[in-house]
């Protein structure tokens, strides 16, 4: 009942597990690897507007998986994102069709719209 409690307040407790393993992993990473993956990371949590907890952490899972093999099998960093890395991120980023940020804003604008032909106040 307490936890339940908790993940209320805090959000998934199964959900924070999975992102500090989705950390080591990545930490466990040879170079170059570690780094790419890092900073595909910090472009994917800036831009990729996941707002559903289960989505994000499947998609860090998917990248992590990505990388791990990458280093085991030797491919080139290059060869993983090739010319251009934000398509790449952007590209993976689309794989994962949760909920977003951004859908909370678009429903907003479609109701003010609405309403405002309808005369009503916002």
């Amino acid at each position: 009942m307490v936890a339940k409690w908790i993940e209320i307040l805090t959000g998934s407790l199964d959900q924070k597990k999975q992102y500090r393993q989705y950390k080591a992993r990545i930490e466990e990473l040879a170079e170059p690897h570690r780094t790419a993956a890092k900073a595909i990371e910090r472009y994917l949590m800036s831009s990729a507007m996941v707002t559903d907890g289960d989505t994000l952490v499947t998609m860090l899972g998917d990248l992590a998986d990505l990388w791990e093999r990458a280093a085991v099998d030797g491919t080139a960093v290059r060869e993983i994102v090739g010319d251009d890395p934000v398509e790449f991120a952007e590209n993976f980023a689309r794989a994962y069709s949760g909920k977003q940020w951004l859908d909370k804003e678009r429903a907003r604008l479609n109701k003010a719209i609405d309403d405002a032909e309808r005369g009503e106040p916002t």
